[in-house]
């Protein structure tokens, strides 16, 4: 469906010098450097998989999907999707593909969004019974009918991108690029959203690349997820390997008698029997995080109920972020799918 090979992406970039001065030695001398967004990223991807592809700001995230929408051209290696070239074969992939970028709309401003479905009917020259067909669907999943006479300048936000994820979705393409589709957006209109781009993804077993900095977004949708930091794909696998890799993490929250023992008091007994190999403090909540890989939760939960006076105490296991976060510190390195 998606193959990936060996993929680079260098822009070459001025280097340009400080004051006055230096912008007019600008004008006459150019002095540039090349930069590496994308460094050798392979990825295949399956038909009607979905995908958490996500990293840090700068990391290469949108440098790749502007590749695989064709908007960029490659330096090097190679991308083939549905057989064809997304960069020499611009048209006829458009066509076929289906974006939703963040807060930047593909509808009409001032238009009413049934008219802005007719205009994107027309682009992509879909048939009338597909588009009717589609429409059903939409309705049938989402409270549609009762935004249809509404103009996009006076929804708010939440429907907007409801109806931008419809829109994506229009022209029956085979792949599907979401970047930040829930971006500012409250809870319940994030639940809306989610649940729309799964049931679309299971009805119509479309093919769906995410990138998003909201961790539920990809933990709610992807089966699988891609880790690009510094140009370098440094993870791809399950969900659940993610997970399982960090699974041994315990947090024990504390909420202590002060009266007894001091926050600092605590935390040096802590560090003094357990080592920092094997739990790690925060201060500001007074959390425990606990590595079993190193040592028992429950040695440490045994230590705690022996030598600390507590008035409050919980325990959670590592959130998706965390690990996430425990991979971007070098926690894990070039974990490729299985």
């Amino acid at each position: 469906m998606i193959e990936i090979e060996h993929l680079t992406k260098t822009f070459k970039v001025l280097n340009r010098k400080e004051g006055l001065k230096g912008a007019i030695s600008d004008l006459f001398s150019r002095d540039y450097k090349y930069v590496t967004a994308v460094n050798d990223v392979s990825i295949h991807i399956n038909k009607g998989e979905i995908i958490g592809y996500v990293g840090p700001n700068g990391a290469g995230k949108s440098t790749t999907i502007k590749m695989m929408t064709g908007i960029l051209q490659p330096s090097s290696g190679k991308i083939i999707i549905d057989g064809r070239n997304p960069y020499d074969n611009r048209n006829e992939h458009l066509k076929d593909i289906g974006v939703v970028f963040g807060q930047r709309s593909q509808l009409w401003w001032s238009l009413p969004v049934r008219e802005s479905f007719k205009v994107l009917k027309e682009i992509y020259m879909v048939e009338d019974a597909v588009y009717q067909e589609n429409l059903k669907l939409f309705e049938r999943l989402v409270d549609l009918e009762s935004l249809y006479g509404k103009p996009v300048r006076q929804m708010s936000l939440g429907q907007r991108m409801l109806c931008e994820v419809v829109a994506a979705f229009l022209h029956s393409p085979s792949v599907v690029f979401l970047d930040e589709p829930t971006i500012g957006l409250d809870v319940a209109v994030k639940d809306s959203i989610r649940n729309l781009i799964k049931k679309l993804n299971e009805e119509k077993g479309t093919t769906i690349i995410l990138t998003s900095h909201d961790t539920k977004d990809i933990e709610t949708l992807c089966q699988r997820v891609a880790i690009i930091d510094k140009g370098t794909i440094i993870f791809d696998n399950s969900i659940e390997h993610l997970k399982e890799m960090f699974g041994k993490y315990r947090t024990i929250r504390l909420k202590l008698n002060t009266d007894i023992v001091t926050y600092e008091t605590a935390a040096n007994m802590l560090s003094e029997k357990f080592g920092q190999n094997a739990i790690k403090i925060n201060g500001e909540d007074f959390s425990i995080e606990v590595n079993e890989k190193v040592v028992p939760v429950k040695q440490v939960l045994a230590f705690i109920m022996d030598a600390l006076s507590f008035d409050d105490m919980n325990m959670e296991d590592v959130g998706l972020e965390e690990v996430i976060k425990k991979i971007y510190e070098g926690g894990a390195v070039h974990v490729k799918a299985v």
